[in-house]
């Protein structure tokens, strides 16, 4: 009896050979194109990473505004190309680091940022007009994006010459990662206001990063992660131009963000399904002319849910790894994970090792010196089709219930990802599904590691800084820049003309969410596993 084949991350049989005869339908002209042209299967640039490497990030951000500076000075002179900021849950949720909710959890899991004051001191000594600046935070994104800018005119930056990006992706809030705080509706219209006010104001920036990779960390496979990332993508699109806007006046700033996995071959085809997905949708269904609102154009970083606490060393050729396929798939920035993660932040040697493995592939590897390696592969390309299936497949499910906000309102994309990461675990834990060092290969013991610990101390640093700061404003200035901001929530005026004047008038983040809060409200999560 013939052995049962193995299979993707997404279910889909990976066969012993493949050859001519497994790719019949298979249209070279249709399928491929050349790198740089639609459908951009094999790339969005002509030329890719032959005339320059990748932008090499990495995703950094604890404790206090000043000791998160001072790991980005380190990671600069190290050779990081972009800044990526990771924000605290307390931030993450529009709240200040003095409020009751926030106990325990101030810098944790990132940088404390309360006021434009702690802004200040995070990019302090960094010159923002040379350096691109990507940030994780998705509610409060506006917010965030605007005490940059506010940094920026400090620094006598014109607003003109910022680039970077902002995550501002709310909808896989709702699906997977839990970081929300408005309700879908008012997070659509803010998402739209963030468009209008880029274009007008900051024209360089990625107003959003529509983001596959928590999905994928909440137990999404490679087919899920793309279908549900490119599903709430449509539904951006389509909430920007019922706002009036031109597809293509929003559309070239639009980017993704998606994980790379252990599984190399699979994830390189993901990445070019996505791709060519993406393109047609933006041909067909908005009618965008410019090439570059057609382009899928994404950032990277390696899979930390596949990462152990266990021989931690052994992350080092997990990412390894996992770098390679994302590099294989055309990645236009990456993040690779730090060895350590799976058992506290990164200290300043692992956050190195992990830049380093960047730098051996783009330097010391052959794989920048060709565009699209696997082009023409029998697996690659077999792979690729079948992805790009599985997950218009359930995209179209997702149309059929009125698109990413009515399916997330019944709890469909949670659902389906929660069940994939059941299947996954339980797999693990029979040993059908191999984890070097957890289920097999294991050490009797293992040798002792010290971690990066936040001191506990920062808490009460960050709540003495607010209370100076509420004790120096203008608290009349901040109490009407606040009103502005309620009566253009209440009406249809872009809320962040009066955001970013009561940022400036030292209105504290939590001030400012709790002002929406009165007037949008704040949401509630439907399940249905």
């Amino acid at each position: 009896m013939a052995a049962e084949p193995r299979r993707t991350e997404s279910g889909l049989p990976i066969e012993p050979l493949y050859g001519p005869e497994t790719l019949a339908d298979w249209s070279p002209e249709a399928k491929l194109g050349r790198p740089g042209e639609y459908p951009y299967t094999r790339g969005v640039y002509p030329s890719m990473y032959t005339g320059r490497p990748w932008t090499m990030r990495q995703y950094a951000g604890f404790g206090t505004a000043a000791e998160s500076n001072a790991r980005y000075k380190q990671l600069i002179a190290n050779g990081t190309m972009g800044l990526s900021v990771a924000f605290d849950l307390p931030t993450q949720m529009g709240y200040d680091s003095d409020a009751p909710i926030s106990a325990g959890e101030v810098g944790k899991v990132g940088v404390a940022i309360d006021s434009v004051d702690d802004m200040s001191v995070l990019f302090g000594g960094i010159p923002l007009g040379e350096v691109s600046t990507s940030m994780t935070i998705n509610a409060p994104g506006s917010l965030l994006l605007l005490l940059y800018q506010l940094v920026g005119e400090a620094q006598g930056v014109a607003s003109n010459k910022l680039t970077g990006t902002i995550q501002n992706d709310v909808l896989k809030e709702y699906i997977a990662r839990g970081t929300y705080i408005f309700p879908p509706k008012p997070s659509l219209r803010l998402i739209a206001d963030v468009f209008q006010y880029c274009r007008a104001e900051i024209p360089k920036w990625n107003t959003i990063s529509i983001s596959g990779y928590h999905m994928a960390e909440a137990g999404a496979n490679p087919a899920q992660e793309i279908a549900f990332t490119l599903a709430n993508g449509i539904e951006y699109v389509r909430t920007a131009v019922a706002a009036g806007m031109d597809v293509d006046d929003f559309a070239p700033r639009l980017s993704f963000f998606f994980v790379s996995r252990t599984t190399l071959l699979e994830e390189v085809a993901k990445f070019r399904a996505a791709r060519r997905i993406w393109a047609r949708v933006m041909r067909e269904e908005f009618n965008a002319k410019n090439p570059k609102s057609q382009m899928l154009r994404f950032h990277t970083q390696t899979a930390g849910v596949q990462l152990t606490a266990q021989q931690p060393e052994v992350n080092l050729v997990r990412v390894s790894v996992q770098a390679l396929a994302a590099v294989f798939g055309g990645t236009q920035s990456l993040h690779t994970n730090s060895f350590d993660e799976a058992i506290a932040l990164p200290t300043e040697k692992s956050a190195r090792l992990a830049l380093r493995t960047q730098q051996v592939l783009a330097y010391e590897t052959d794989i920048t010196a060709t565009v699209d390696p696997f082009a023409g592969s029998y697996v690659v390309e077999q792979m690729t089709d079948e992805v790009e299936a599985a997950a218009l497949e359930l995209m179209h499910k997702v149309e059929e219930m009125g698109g990413s906000v009515a399916a997330i309102e019944q709890g469909y994309q949670k659902g389906e990802i929660e069940r994939t990461a059941y299947r996954i675990q339980q797999e693990q834990d029979s040993g059908e599904r191999t984890v070097v060092g957890v289920n097999r290969f294991q050490l009797d013991t293992e040798d002792p590691y010290e971690p990066l610990r936040v001191d506990p101390a920062i808490e009460a640093q960050q709540a003495e800084r607010l209370a100076r700061l509420r004790a120096e404003r203008d608290s009349s200035a901040v109490d009407r820049s606040l009103t502005a901001l309620r009566k253009a929530a209440e009406g249809s005026d872009n809320v962040l003309y009066p955001m970013k004047e009561a940022l400036a008038a030292r209105a504290t983040v939590g001030e400012v969410c709790n002002a929406l809060r009165e007037i949008w409200g704040t949401y509630t999560p439907v399940d249905r596993f």
